[in-house]
């Protein structure tokens, strides 16, 4: 198991990388085995902010044949088979940026409960979630839509999304620049996690009254 003492330039580099095989490589020995770590080191604050047994399972991306992945993940989820069809968190990066987010992915068959749910409680929603918070409709992409934006409107046309388009998808969380010096600092960034689940456990406990 690796272990986590902060992220650095060359780590986002990774996804210059050309080919499959030799970016699989670079995330393999390098990427992922600190997602991992942060994982781990974040599981027993969020099994015990959700009240639900977390485990860690980190993308492996075996999907892919040719074109080699722009993004990498770990997540926690409260199943140690898999985590797709779960609410769950993940911690990963893109090139520019990292990621800090809670998940509902199309492949959930409480999709459309939960955007029922988001609707009934979306005043208190748009409250609670910070304003330097982002969300994001496809976990594919690295765009996100700011929190103001869903105040102003975004909020009724994603989760109406997610409950009537079967790729929909809805994310919650924070995005760091690649250069924000919080990345460096062990603690700083897993500080920054635990907020960040803390903020967004309130949209996992949500689902906890959905059955799948």
């Amino acid at each position: 198991m690796g272990s986590f003492t902060g992220f650095a330039q060359k780590d986002f580099d990774v996804f210059k990388i050309d080919g499959l095989d030799a970016r699989m490589e670079a995330l393999k020995s390098r990427i992922s085995p600190k997602l991992e770590a942060i994982a781990n080191e974040l599981q027993p604050e969020l099994t015990s902010l959700t009240g639900d047994e977390m485990h860690v399972h980190v993308a492996k991306h075996l999907r892919r044949t040719t074109n080699p992945p722009d993004d990498t993940w770990a997540a926690l989820a409260n199943n140690n088979r898999g985590y797709k069809k779960l609410p769950h968190f993940q911690i990963g990066m893109w090139e520019t940026h990292v990621f800090i987010m809670f998940a509902v992915i199309y492949e959930s068959p409480i999709k459309g409960d939960f955007a029922k749910q988001l609707k009934q409680n979306k005043s208190e929603v748009l409250k609670e979630i910070p304003d330097n918070f982002v969300w994001s409709k496809d976990h594919t992409k690295p765009e996100t839509i700011p929190h103001q934006e869903m105040k102003d409107g975004e909020f009724v046309r994603i989760v109406d999304r997610l409950e009537n388009v079967k790729k929909a998808e809805i994310l919650c969380g924070v995005t760091v620049d690649r250069k924000d010096p919080r990345l460096k600092n062990k603690k700083e960034f897993l500080k920054l996690c635990e907020d960040t689940f803390k903020q967004t456990s309130k949209l996992y406990n949500m689902t906890k009254q959905l059955s799948t």
